[in-house]
């Protein structure tokens, strides 16, 4: 483990590979607070960037990390592969992403987490990798440790692609595997509690998907919280897009601490 910059003062960054596969090495970059290893066990985020499982940095998430570890919680940017740069599919994508919360939790007490309160969070296809480590059973990497979940305590879903099947997002790359792999199509009871963020305008996830993907979740016993943009397209929430970057992470807060994980 090498440490890097520090993102804020009072913020130390490092980073840690979580998974290798042949000459791909995949990193989680963590940033937390100064003291974390001091004050026992926090709450943590981690963060899947966008970019239709082809593209993408974890940086997209930075800024994100940077305030969330401000109050209080241990941040992880996750890398993952992709298509443009490993040449692997969504699935694979998927695989990634729930080894490194596996990686996480198995690693727990070096990093000062509460495996009970992990909170997965990502944006358009990084949202869908958030949503599925919860609610999808396949496409887990055989050499993980299957016993441990990959289920976090709560999702943060920034315009989501969470439907995948006809119709949908990806679905002529995903095609008939969507009905295992599509997180609107395995919604059950247990769902951890969302916050679902969308653009009016956005051309690649319809209002209608996020309101039904809302009304499925309540009917399982679920929280979701919708909250709709006027006029806003994909993306609308990133870092620099004022005044909706500050309202997406205001609200990001105000979610969080009513499920009990931030306390400030």
């Amino acid at each position: 483990m090498c440490f890097g910059w520090n993102p804020l003062s009072g913020q130390t960054s490092r980073i840690v590979p979580y998974k290798t596969i042949d000459s791909t090495v995949l990193n989680l970059e963590v940033i937390a607070p100064e003291t974390y290893g001091e004050q026992g066990k926090r709450p943590a985020m981690i963060f899947f960037f966008g970019g239709g499982w082809n593209g993408g940095s974890r940086n997209q998430f930075r800024p994100h990390a940077e305030y969330f570890a401000q109050k209080g919680l241990i941040c992880f940017l996750a890398d993952y592969r992709i298509k443009n740069k490993h040449g692997t599919s969504p699935f694979v994508s998927l695989m990634d992403a729930k080894s490194a919360v596996r990686f996480i939790k198995s690693n727990a007490h070096d990093f000062g987490v509460d495996t009970a309160k992990i909170i997965a969070a990502g944006g358009s296809a990084g949202g869908h990798l958030a949503a599925a480590t919860a609610v999808i059973n396949s496409y887990n990497d055989p050499e993980d440790n299957l016993e441990i979940s990959a289920r976090p305590a709560a999702l943060v879903l920034f315009n989501p692609v969470i439907d995948n099947g006809p119709g949908g997002y990806g679905f002529e790359r995903i095609g008939m595997a969507y009905k295992d792999f599509s997180p609107l199509h395995n919604i059950l009871p247990g769902v951890p509690p969302t916050i679902f963020f969308l653009g009016t305008d956005d051309k690649l996830i319809p209002v209608e998907t996020a309101e039904y993907y809302r009304i499925v979740m309540e009917k399982a016993g679920s929280r979701c919280d919708l909250f709709l943009y006027e006029g806003q397209g994909h993306g609308f929430f990133n870092h620099g897009k004022e005044p909706f970057y500050s309202k997406t992470v205001k609200e990001t807060d105000a979610f969080l601490k009513s499920i009990n994980l931030i306390d400030n």
